[in-house]
């Protein structure tokens, strides 16, 4: 399956992913989620067809082998991220975007705490300023630089006595951009709590919470694989749990509740924060990718991206200013994700008729600003006065254009994965230039 320079991808293809060539499907949005392997799908299958497994909160064998593939995921997600489970601890949310949600509710923000955040942010990460402005806490963006990269935050970590945390994306969903990890521990000195969104990062790169002791992880595992969808988690720091404060309480995560004494009493760790049935049939699967991916190894997967990614990089610049690249034009502290734009005339293509146009030659493209507004803001150098007015009544992307006076609202971006190969980078490239000059 695998060569010893790198991952064997038409062996790898024809065995797992032979669904792409046999739809003819060229797949480049592994930032939206990741083509999942067959043999995932056919396990998982075999399994549910064999085995009895029922809800994990009771004594019954049924429940006990739910019980028993919870805890083994909770295992090698701690080992996915070199996390001493002496030290951390996994919650089990729907996505990335749930376990954000857990911190923005649960995060202690008072009048004196500071909530810092990268413009470089998925909305999910955004969304933590809701809750921060409601109880009082200042909200700083820390800006970006002309290739988007985050600038050194440290000037914005004001040191304070009250809660305070500091949010990045490991690796950005616009750019590709690679933020420092340094970052955690430069935070972490100043008196914060630190965030990281890791669902980007995760499917090419190694994070060491050893080597990067950040308090909370969120990622998504269909990021990874594929399969299944619908479960993701937050890993915390076991000495910042006991920091977030619960303002709701659902079955399995009480010790127990008394109606006549108005009394409920929270479970210890993860499971206070695990409201109601786990999706208890897909976490043996998410045991499977897990191991699935590990045997892959993620240095080579993201051997195989780095090496894509860079050929794709010089096929549309290559193209000259017929293509606008936002972000990193090398590889340098980037990942697999190139963003950009087409322009004819003079003029920006709007991103809706590429889209439509790979979407007719079977290519998986996505378009939009994949919602990161920061970066794209920045990137489409966005003036805030007339975005503000533009902003105003009812919205949508045709009046926004408009209103902006035919400046770019939204871009292109194709993702690398493991299962790509150069003949899929190819069709996309033939793709851009036909457009460019039609």
């Amino acid at each position: 399956m695998l060569m010893q320079a790198g991952v064997d991808i038409d062996r790898l293809r024809a065995r797992e992913f032979a669904r792409l060539d046999a739809t003819s499907c060229v797949y480049l949005d592994y930032a939206g989620a990741a083509v999942y392997p067959g043999s995932l799908v056919r396990r998982d299958a075999r399994r549910l067809a064999r085995r009895i497994m029922g809800n994990p909160h009771s004594g019954s064998l049924p429940s006990q082998a739910s019980t028993e593939a919870i805890d083994a995921a909770r295992a090698l997600t701690l080992e996915l991220l070199d996390a001493d489970p002496r030290l951390y601890d996994v919650v089990f949310t729907p996505n990335a975007s749930g376990a954000l949600r857990i911190v923005a509710e649960a995060f202690p923000f008072s009048a004196g705490s500071q909530l810092v955040l990268t413009a470089d942010n998925h909305n999910s990460v955004n969304g933590l300023r809701v809750r921060a402005r409601r109880r009082g806490a200042s909200v700083v963006y820390t800006p970006l630089d002309a290739e988007l990269r985050g600038s050194d935050p440290r000037s914005d970590l004001a040191r304070s006595g009250s809660p305070s945390l500091f949010a990045f994306p490991a690796q950005s969903n616009f750019s590709g951009v690679r933020h420092p990890l340094d970052w955690v521990e430069a935070a972490q000195a100043r008196g914060y709590r630190v965030l990281v969104d890791a669902a980007a990062y995760l499917p090419t790169s190694r994070l060491s919470l050893t080597d990067t002791p950040a308090d909370f992880v969120a990622l998504s595992f269909y990021k990874m694989f594929g399969y299944p969808t619908g479960v993701g988690a937050l890993i915390v720091r076991r000495d910042a749990m006991p920091l977030l404060r619960r303002s709701y309480f659902g079955g399995g995560a009480v010790q127990f509740v008394s109606v006549q004494n108005r009394r409920a009493r929270l479970q210890r760790g993860a499971a206070a924060f695990e409201d109601g049935t786990p999706n208890f049939l897909a976490l043996p699967a998410i045991c499977d990718g897990l191991r699935w991916f590990g045997a892959i190894g993620v240095e080579r997967i993201g051997n195989h991206v780095q090496r894509l990614t860079a050929s794709l990089l010089a096929q549309v610049q290559s193209l000259g200013d017929r293509v606008i690249v936002y972000g990193p034009r090398d590889m340098t502290a980037r990942g697999g994700t190139v963003t950009f734009n087409l322009r004819r005339g003079g003029r920006v293509v709007d991103y809706e008729l590429v889209e439509r146009a790979a979407r007719d030659e079977r290519i998986a493209i996505r378009g939009g600003c994949f919602c990161n507004p920061g970066a794209a803001e920045h990137a489409f150098h966005l003036d805030p006065g007339r975005a503000a007015e533009c902003l105003k009544g009812p919205f949508s992307v045709a009046r926004f254009r408009d209103c902006l006076r035919d400046k770019a609202v939204g871009a292109v971006r194709a993702s690398i994965g493991l299962a790509t190969t150069q003949d899929d980078l190819d069709r996309l490239v033939a793709l851009i230039a036909r457009l460019a000059a039609d």
